[in-house]
C-alpha cells in the first residue's frame, strides 16, 4: 500500500501566521505538524510516502523530510497548482501509486490512541475486503462535519456533509483508504458547485458499488483538526500535556521508525545527536540507550 500526505492549501484561515510559511510546516508543540500524518502511515506500516503541496511550499517539506531514507522510508513529492479538492491527490499521484492499493491522509488531522495501530490494520483489512475504508469518530456536534450512517457490520448507509438532521453523531476524519479502483473513480467524478473534486463523490461512489466500511475510533481516540488558531493551540497543548505527564512522546517519526524496524539502534542514536540540544533530541537519545 502507498501513502499521500496532501499539505496543500493556502491556510487562510491561519492568516497571518502561514502567509509565507505553509500551514504543515508551522510546530504542533515540539515538532512540525506534517510529522503527525506522516506518524500515521509509518504506524500503518506504508514506507513509500507521497507528500503534495503547493508550488511555493514544496521545497520546504523536501528540505525537512529530504528522501525519507533517514528513518527508513520512501518519500517523493508532487505539486498541486491550485487547490482543486482532495480527490485530485490521486489524479497527481496516478504514477506513483501504479498498480496498488493507497491510503490519503490530510496533512493538518492529529490522531491519538493506544489502540490505533490495530484500527489501521483494520482498515487496511476492509480495502482488501471490500474497496474502501473510512473512519468514524464520535462528536457532540455532528452538523459540523461530514456525518457516516452505517450498521452493525459497519457497512456504509449513507455520508452527509454537515447534514441539519445528523443521522448519526460519527464524524468523518481526514484519513482514508481505497484500492487501486481509486484513480479511475476519481478520474470520471465531476467537479462541485465550488469548482472541486470532492473526497464526498469518491467515498459515494464505492457507496454506490456496496463497497465502502466505516472503522470506528471510539473512546481512548483523539482526533483534532488544527486548521484554524484555536485548533492549532488547543493540540499543542494536548500533545504537551500528555508527553510531559507520560513521558512517551507523540508522532515522534524517528520513534516509531525504530519500533517498526525500519531503522536500527545506530540509526535512531545518530538522529538523537544531531538534535541532542533539545528535549527532543535527548528523547531519541534515551531510547537509543
Amino acid at each position: 500500500m502507498k501513502g499521500i500526505i496532501l499539505a496543500g492549501g493556502k491556510g487562510t484561515r491561519l492568516y497571518p501566521n502561514t502567509i509565507s510559511v505553509s500551514k504543515q510546516l508551522l510546530p504542533i508543540y515540539d515538532k512540525p505538524l506534517i510529522y503527525y500524518p506522516l506518524s500515521v502511515l509509518l504506524l500503518a506500516n506504508i514506507r513509500d510516502i507521497l507528500v503534495i503541496s503547493s508550488p511555493e511550499a514544496i521545497g520546504g517539506y523536501k528540505h525537512l523530510l529530504g528522501d525519507g531514507s533517514r528513518i527508513g522510508v520512501h518519500i517523493e513529492y508532487a505539486v498541486q497548482e491550485q487547490p482543486r479538492g482532495l480527490a485530485e491527490a490521486f489524479l497527481i499521484g496516478e504514477q506513483f501509486i501504479g498498480g496498488d492499493s493507497v491510503c490519503l491522509v490530510l496533512g493538518d488531522n492529529v490522531f491519538y490512541g493506544q489502540y490505533f495501530s490495530g484500527l489501521l490494520q483494520q482498515a487496511k483489512e476492509q480495502v482488501q475486503e471490500s474497496g474502501a475504508a473510512i473512519f468514524g469518530y464520535p462528536v457532540t456536534d455532528p452538523s459540523a462535519f461530514g456525518v457516516v450512517e452505517f450498521d452493525e457490520k459497519h457497512h456504509v448507509i449513507s455520508i452527509e456533509e454537515k447534514p441539519a438532521e445528523p443521522k448519526s453523531n460519527y464524524a468523518v476524519p481526514g484519513l482514508y483508504f481505497y484500492n487501486n479502483d481509486v484513480i479511475a473513480i476519481a478520474k470520471n467524478i465531476r467537479p462541485s458547485a465550488r469548482g472541486e473534486l470532492e473526497i464526498t463523490a469518491v467515498n459515494n461512489e464505492y457507496l454506490r458499488r456496496g463497497q465502502l466500511r466505516v472503522t470506528v475510533m471510539g473512546r481512548g481516540m483523539v482526533w483534532l483538526d488544527t486548521g484554524s488558531p484555536k485548533g492549532m493551540h488547543k493540540a499543542s497543548g494536548f500533545v504537551k500535556t500528555v508527553q510531559e505527564m507520560q513521558g512517551f512522546y507523540i508522532s515522534c517519526i524517528e520513534e516509531i521508525a525504530w519500533r517498526r524496524g525500519f531503522i536500527d539502534d545506530r540509526q535512531l542514536r545518530k538522529l538523537g545527536e544531531e538534535l541532542k540540544m533539545t528535549e527532543y533530541g535527548q528523547y531519541l537519545l534515551s531510547l537509543a540507550g
